[in-house]
């Protein structure tokens, strides 16, 4: 960095936030305090360099705006609430509720400002402190309100891509944010006099630096486009991806959430989920029921020719098995303890609840089928033979 960007970065005018702030209250309750001196000579003297007085009035005006606050918090907010459920939209209540932090916060910095102000603390550090505070606090409120507006940007995004409406709003919200943090940040900055423009030009190789650190960072950034452009996964869908199963809750600018069925959060970043192939098990619309069933020995080949065909009818007659894909049912082999029965069809249904309960009826129904015609069911088991006794 040269000497020239040095004192353009430190010739900058500082942003001043705090000039009516104290909306006159600090003259007002200076004026008052006159008199008070007067008639009470005591409280002229001073502590740490700060009359009696003022510090006194200085920690009660502290006090008020705290009071004022917390009333703010418990009574205003909760009317304005109730007030906004009478209205036709919802987005003046979630802007209420957003609000109610960066309002509230806003008291304490009044507060604040002014306790400095009457115990003659106000130096040039302090005010920047203050007015940092003040900066954040009006961002805040902006990054809530657009927060609170989340369904406005769904909405939007809906009309022009209705399947991937939540998951392009969400993404334009994180990228508003992140501007209007920018935003924010070199205001901060502005405050402590530091020239923006220039410390962004004065980078120099320190930006090259930065931005081959932000590599994966970036390539993150793209494959998230490229996931929102192949419409590879969706929030609320069940896929596995890299040996991670779950089911998606976010998908961010540089990581993707993943819900595991164990109900741990797993975030994993989007460059691996785009370069890795993608198991998405929301988009099956069927799931497939795979069994082989036994019979015992003792089965004469009717008995086992009956149970197939009825076993056939029953899974075509059956309300939760899909007609248009594969069923099979037959006699599959001669096993060591067993003759095997292969069955193998798809329920109708992805989903996993229905799923086990079209299974378990189809298993009943089995069952019931094999003891209409008495045979039973074999398990692992040897015959033993003996050719002859001993004497």
């Amino acid at each position: 960095m040269s000497i020239n960007s040095i004192d353009d970065l430190n010739t900058s005018e500082a942003l001043d936030v705090l000039s009516d702030m104290d909306m006159g209250l600090a003259t007002l309750v200076q004026s008052a305090l006159r008199p008070v001196y007067d008639t009470f000579p005591i409280l002229a003297k001073t502590f740490l360099g700060v009359p009696l007085a003022n510090l006194l009035a200085a920690i009660l005006v502290f006090i008020f705006f705290l009071a004022l606050r917390h009333f703010f918090t418990k009574v205003i907010s909760v009317f304005l609430q109730k007030t906004a459920k009478y209205t036709d939209t919802y987005y003046d209540d979630k802007i209420i509720s957003a609000l109610k932090g960066p309002i509230s916060f806003a008291f304490i910095l009044i507060g604040s400002h002014l306790f400095f102000l009457l115990t003659f603390s106000d130096t040039i550090f302090v005010r920047n402190i203050l007015s940092s505070l003040v900066v954040y606090t009006a961002f805040w409120a902006i990054i809530a309100i657009v927060g609170a507006l989340r369904g406005l940007f769904h909405q939007t995004t809906a009309k022009f891509n209705p399947d991937l409406a939540k998951e392009m709003g969400n993404f334009i919200l994180q990228i508003i944010k992140i501007l209007i943090g920018g935003i924010g940040l070199g205001a901060i900055l502005q405050v402590w006099g530091i020239n923006v423009t220039a410390l962004i030009a004065s980078l120099g190789l320190g930006g090259l630096a930065f931005a081959l650190a932000a590599k994966d960072t970036a390539s993150n950034l793209f494959a998230s486009f490229a996931l929102l452009a192949d419409k590879s996964i969706r929030i609320g869908e069940w896929i596995k991806v890299d040996g991670v199963e779950g089911t998606v809750e976010d998908i961010g600018m540089r990581t993707t959430k993943i819900r595991s069925f164990q109900k741990s959060l797993i975030t994993v970043p989007n460059q691996i989920i785009a370069n890795n192939p993608i198991e998405n098990f929301s988009r099956r619309g069927i799931r497939r029921i795979k069994m082989r069933i036994g019979l015992t020995y003792s089965s004469s080949g009717e008995q086992v020719q009956t149970i197939v065909d009825e076993i056939k009818y029953m899974l075509h007659s059956h309300n939760g098995i899909s007609r248009k894909d594969t069923l099979l049912v037959n006699f599959e082999s001669f096993g060591d303890s067993a003759l095997n029965i292969f069955i193998y069809t798809f329920t109708s249904t992805a989903n996993w609840e229905k799923y086990l309960e079209i299974r378990e009826d189809v298993h009943f129904k089995i069952m019931q089928i094999v003891e209409e015609h008495h045979a039973s069911f074999a398990f692992p088991s040897q015959s033993i033979y003996v050719e002859q006794l001993p004497s």
